[in-house]
């Protein structure tokens, strides 16, 4: 229910109140005098007069619900701010360990590893961290990479691929370790 709708609703009801009271009151002025003729300007006055002493009230009480209705889109805000800052943390962290992870494989070390052929190669990198291993053939050519994952120990092999497949999702956990 909008601000506006909750005041107007209030003003029915405060307006309902005082037409009440003001019925009670004419039906003892009635039973106790005669009826005098109402003069409709005093009776504009009368709505005028009324409408003048609640405008405050209202105002005061829209100004209070759109003050409370910003006050909860602010705290939403902050939350989301909040949630969105942590997100960008994590995002940070799993950029550094990526870029750490690949450097790991020294461009001069990844030459040498061009040169060789296959099967020497998976032989070497069978005993090499895992996480090197991923490293260096991930700077191979897609070529050279598979014939060299093709030369290797199979659980090895796979280690490698899981590896090089968490290091190029951005999805990845900060809290899942690569080995």
């Amino acid at each position: 229910m909008t601000s506006n709708a909750i005041i107007r609703k209030m003003l029915i009801s405060y307006s309902a109140a005082m037409a009440a009271q003001l019925l009670s009151v004419c039906a003892v002025a009635a039973q106790e005098a005669p009826k005098p003729v109402v003069d409709p300007a005093s009776s504009q006055d009368e709505i005028r007069q009324f409408c003048t002493n609640i405008a405050d009230p209202a105002r005061d009480q829209r100004y209070l619900l759109q003050k409370q209705e910003l006050e909860k889109l602010q705290a939403d805000i902050n939350q989301r701010i909040a949630t969105m800052d942590q997100r960008k943390a994590e995002y940070e962290d799993w950029l550094k360990r990526r870029d750490d992870f690949l450097k790991s494989a020294d461009a001069g070390l990844v030459d040498v590893y061009k040169n060789m052929k296959p099967d020497a190669a998976a032989a070497s990198l069978d005993g090499v961290k895992v996480t090197i291993a991923a490293a260096i053939i991930m700077k191979l050519s897609p070529r050279q990479a598979s014939l060299v994952l093709a030369e290797m120990d199979v659980q090895k092999a796979a280690a490698v691929t899981n590896i090089m497949a968490s290091a190029s999702d951005p999805n990845t956990s900060k809290s899942k370790d690569p080995s």
